[in-house]
């Protein structure tokens, strides 16, 4: 914690620090809530030993999608093992700030901000930061023992810019004015606790004032909040230029408070690499501007460079000069994301496998797919080990980021000024990578593209870009922009169907499976691939029990499995007959929380664009990709 406070608070994973309690979210604790505080405020001074996370394809694409060339590294979280809190660990860690700073003592209702001193922090264990808390002082109800405990005011204003600020509970119980009677009144905060604001009533103590909250909810309660002042409260700022948006009233612990917004890749060689090579675009950070007199030298002090210890200067040299003449350029479409799938997607369809390193390694069956598969799948490859590297480079309030479009909803800044670094993490961990025949998939795709079912699909698409979108999209609105393709439908269908099967066998529960879906129909080079891997933060990476189940016995009984079960579902008919028809705008068909759905980790597209009618024949036999079972 930051400021006056200088005590641990709690512990998150690093994975958290990416998707769940990043730059600028709120965090529920035991007694009160924090917000994690810009990257202004992190600090590395007591972790000697740090260094950036290697992965050269992930800091371009952050430097692309944020248009600053400045950022040159990815750093892991500050942290040191070890329990002592009065040791250098406890030193150590991401800054947070105790928000909002507005505190209920839970005795009396007293309402006030921590600048009033009314309330005291208290950390009687610092061995044990689950029990940090605030308490009030002088409360006039406490009887005896402890003093009483003071938790959070449970409002928050936040507006679609990112903006975050306290709620005004003087100007709002007073009507926007302020107390006739007093320049600072105290207030009372009656929370009879629920979900509803009903409950909540604000009281000026010296003017007899009251005000129900509920006045501030709703569209006719939000036309009377003010402006928003463009609080950016990660920062301990205001927005230069001021904000013009009409703020939300939110509660603590609202589900849209924070989005991340997020790039991941997995470290894997370009198609064809040797070792050596693989090693220099990992660790091209600490060589590109390496000049050749100093090579030696960095590597026998650099201890990235101690890697490359079989190899000779001259070999490594080269090794260096080839990298450099290359493009490096990652490829961004319009409006696009960078993208980062198709490198992962020509290593893992290439005829020749590269040669395994610590980070990455491959294998294939040297008897090929089983004949009882060969119909239906035309590559299996084992990812008997692969890292995954994950940046975070803002995020967003109210609306989650568009998977397609980084711009359409509005990206809060990690920092006050440029970038020069975002943080990230690093898993470790295994895979089945499966490819399908392209042979089968366009005499599918010519089979359903005149059909009801994919046009039902096209317009409930068309609905769901104009009801959500179409007002922010400056220019000529296209509402089939970033349509995924019905080849789409059917790889991340089948992935979701294989993940089921598989998380009853592996050991591991699908939420700590994750999937990428390589899905491009025409060009020169067309995609139908699906990654189902897992990722763990241990160094070790995980034991085998995935990779394992892409023996042919193993995948030829999962895949049986898969397509047996997708045929029926508990919720049938329902589930089965469902098709999105105006004006309904889902995005998906005969899919449900009993047959297809997985949690938000493992989904790459939040359980959408799913239907297992273009799967397994459950309706019309002629839309099933695979109409027969193996």
């Amino acid at each position: 914690m930051v400021a006056t406070y200088i005590r641990r608070v709690g512990s998150v994973r690093p994975s958290h620090l990416m998707f769940t309690t990043g730059v600028g979210s709120l965090v529920d604790l035991p007694s009160f809530s924090v917000l994690v505080r810009g990257l202004d405020e992190w600090s590395y001074q007591g972790v000697p030993d740090w260094e950036p996370i290697d992965e050269p394809r992930l800091l371009d694409a952050v430097r692309k999608l944020l248009r600053e060339r400045e950022v040159k590294e990815l750093r892991p979280a500050p942290w040191l093992p070890g329990d002592d809190p009065s040791g250098p660990a406890g030193k150590v860690g991401v800054p947070v700030t105790p928000f909002p700073a507005w505190l209920r003592c839970t005795v009396c209702n007293e309402l006030a901000p921590l600048e009033s001193k009314i309330f005291e922090f208290e950390n009687s264990r610092p061995r044990k930061p689950h029990e940090a808390r605030f308490v009030h002082n002088n409360c006039p109800r406490k009887k005896s023992g402890r003093k009483p405990l003071a938790v959070a005011a449970r409002f928050v204003l936040a507006c679609p810019a990112g903006h975050l600020d306290e709620f005004p509970y003087l100007q709002f119980v007073h009507q926007g004015a302020g107390c006739p009677d007093a320049t600072h009144p105290r207030l009372r905060m009656e929370d009879r606790g629920g979900n509803l604001a009903a409950n909540v009533e604000i009281r000026c103590l010296k003017c007899e004032a009251r005000r129900n909250m509920r006045e501030a909810f709703g569209q006719r309660g939000k036309e009377k909040l003010p402006r928003c002042r463009g609080r950016r409260a990660h920062l301990g700022d205001f927005e230069p230029k001021g904000c013009a948006e009409q703020p939300t009233l939110l509660v603590v612990g609202a589900s849209n408070q924070w989005f991340p917004q997020t790039l991941s890749t997995l470290a894997v060689p370009r198609a064809g690499a040797n070792e050596l090579q693989a090693k220099v675009e990992q660790h091209w950070a600490a060589l590109e501007a390496l000049p050749a007199a100093m090579l030696p030298y960095a590597r026998q002090n650099v201890p990235a460079l101690r890697e490359f210890e079989k190899w000779s200067d001259d070999e490594l040299w080269a090794a260096i000069e080839r990298h450099r003449a290359r493009s490096h350029d990652t490829e961004q479409g319009k409006g696009g994301y960078p993208d980062l799938h198709t490198p992962e997607w020509q290593v893992f369809s290439a005829p020749e496998l590269p040669e395994p390193t610590d980070d990455f390694a491959l294998r294939r069956d040297p008897n090929g797919v089983p004949a009882q598969l060969k119909e239906h799948v035309a590559d299996i490859v084992q990812v008997e080990r692969v890292r995954e590297v994950r940046a975070l480079v803002g995020f967003t309030r109210l609306d989650a980021p568009d998977p397609e479009d980084p711009d359409l909803v509005k990206r809060a800044p990690l920092t006050r000024g440029k970038h020069d670094w975002v943080p990230a993490s690093e898993v470790r961990g295994e895979g089945i990578f499966l490819r399908l025949s392209e042979d089968l998939l366009r005499d599918w795709e010519r089979r359903v593209a005149s059909s009801h079912a994919l046009l039902a699909h096209q317009e409930a698409y068309a609905r769901f870009r104009q009801n959500r979108y179409s007002d922010r999209i400056a220019g000529p609105f296209d509402p089939m922009q970033h349509w995924p393709g019905a080849r789409y439908y059917a790889l991340h269908t089948l992935s979701h169907l294989l993940i089921r099967a598989i998380a009853l066998e592996c050991g591991y529960s699908a939420a700590s499976l994750a999937e990428r879906i390589y899905a491009r129909d025409g060009g020169d080079d067309p995609q139908a691939g699906i990654l189902i891997y897992t990722a763990v933060p241990d160094a070790d990476g995980t034991l085998g029990g995935l990779v394992s189940l892409a023996e042919p016995d193993s995948l030829l009984r999962l895949t049986r499995r898969a397509l047996a079960d997708a045929r029926h579902c508990s919720s049938d008919p329902l589930c089965a007959e469902r098709l999105p028809s105006d004006p309904d705008d889902f995005l998906h068909g005969a899919a449900c929380h009993v047959c297809l759905f997985l949690s938000e980790t493992t989904c790459e597209r939040g359980n959408r664009f799913l239907d297992r009618r273009f799967v397994v024949p459950i309706d019309d036999p002629d839309l099933a990709i695979y109409p027969t079972l193996p």
